[in-house]
């Protein structure tokens, strides 16, 4: 039973500032006042329970570092960031940045240098929750290459694998010799089981892969070190084009306009949003025809995109960006009804030959025209009278770009291209450049 002066005390918070008698007591502005405190207090307690709910979701950085760490000790896996992460614990988890539970993404720091971490791990609506059973799942990814694989076996394996994901490229033993420079951690030009299972667990994720071999790219985040299908990149001061991101459960009640004029508000000056900008071009220019390929960029999200302290443009999020090769893999053969049945990931989209009922190969809307419908809202805003007019001409032609990508070659190079000199043009011989 709850003692007599707890439901008192309830019964007073709960009942009283409504009661009639104190409504005829108090003038009516005071009642509408503690309504509306009320009202604010309820509010308030809903968003910090659902922020509860979301991150209990979304953060599960103690599982995957139990997982990996066992897995280190047992010897199954391996990699440069092992010792920090499991024994010498100088590389530690900090901010949960995550948006997947499946995809767990910490801000941390290595030896006091800020990083960024991140981890795979299996759904756990598909696990019963213990921590034996989360072992057993992520032991699957380190099934392969099995004991008694050959360095030539290993090296075969790595070659068809990245012939199939990034299509037959002339450069590819290249990056069989890379990706086995990175897994080799001792440089002792020996690859151990180990090191094998980690490198092999790691490349079957899309954005490692791409990482791999978009190395040498200005505007890729540098790999730093991995253990096991964890990796550690370097840190991006801004994770995203906007520095406000309206929580999923609050977009209901946010107007999109109000969110909208906050991060205009909020976002850098003009001339430092024209040296992110022609960052982002220059990756857009990266990706297209590279040494590996051309790859596609399969949702063109202000929060895939980010920037350094000197606002020079980092790709935050490369989850969303495909080989053609895969892409062309997962359009051949597909059977459909509409060209939104032919869509990989969220706006790589093919049309639909509806009397064979099958997807086309080519995807319609090349990289330059999303990257300019995200660049109609970042970069028109706050722009220089002078140059206004020019750009928005640029950035209509530019968002209309459509067609296949191998009739309008010429064409995209002269858009990209004519859109950086403008902006540079303005902002160079000037502090920002």
């Amino acid at each position: 039973m709850m003692p007599r002066a707890l439901r008192r005390l309830v019964h007073l918070v709960l009942f009283c500032p409504l009661s009639k008698g104190l409504q005829s007591r108090l003038p009516a502005i005071k009642v509408k006042y503690l309504l509306l405190a009320w009202l604010g207090i309820l509010i308030a307690s809903w968003v910090i329970y659902m922020q509860y709910a979301s991150y209990s979701e979304l953060c599960r950085g103690h599982v995957c570092h139990m997982v990996i760490c066992d897995h280190y000790r047992r010897g199954i896996i391996s990699g440069s960031s092992c010792k920090a992460l499991c024994d010498q614990r100088t590389l530690t988890m900090q901010r949960c940045m995550s948006t997947s539970s499946t995809h767990q993404v910490y801000s941390g720091l290595w030896k006091d240098r800020p990083v960024v971490i991140k981890c795979g791990l299996e759904d756990p609506v598909k696990i019963d929750g213990a921590p034996d059973s989360i072992l057993r799942q992520e032991m699957t990814l380190f099934e392969k290459p099995t004991r008694g694989t050959s360095m030539d076996e290993f090296k075969e394996m790595l070659h068809s694998f990245l012939k199939a994901n990034l299509g037959d490229q002339p450069s590819l033993n290249t990056l069989v010799d890379r990706v086995i420079t990175l897994a080799d951690i001792n440089q002792d030009r020996k690859v151990t089981l180990a090191e094998a299972k980690s490198i092999w667990a790691l490349l079957q994720i899309n954005e490692f892969l791409l990482m791999v071999a978009l190395q040498e790219k200005e505007h890729t985040p540098k790999l730093l070190g991995f253990c096991g299908d964890l990796y550690v990149t370097e840190h991006v001061g801004h994770s995203s084009l906007y520095r406000l991101e309206v929580p999923h459960y609050l977009q209901a009640l946010v107007p999109e306009a109000l969110s909208s004029s906050l991060n205009h508000w909020l976002a850098p000056a003009w001339p430092r949003r024209a040296r992110i900008t022609i960052g982002l071009l220059e990756f857009v220019e990266e990706v297209f025809h590279g040494s590996y390929g051309s790859f596609l960029i399969c949702d063109a999200s202000p929060r895939h995109v980010g920037y350094n302290s000197n606002y020079d443009c980092k790709m935050a999020d490369l989850r969303s960006v495909a080989s053609e090769a895969v892409v062309r893999g997962f359009m051949r053969g597909r059977r459909c009804e509409t060209n939104a049945d032919c869509t990989y990931g969220r706006d790589c989209t093919a049309t639909c030959d509806r009397l064979v009922k099958q997807c086309n190969s080519e995807v319609v809307q090349p990289n330059l025209a999303k990257v300019c419908v995200l660049l109609q809202d970042f970069l028109l805003f706050g722009a220089p009278a002078d140059l206004r007019g020019d750009l928005e001409k640029q950035l209509r032609t530019c968002v209309t770009l459509s067609g296949l990508a191998s009739q309008m070659e010429v064409h995209h190079s002269l858009v990209l291209n004519n859109l950086k000199t403008l902006l540079w043009k303005k902002i160079s011989n000037t502090q920002y450049s």
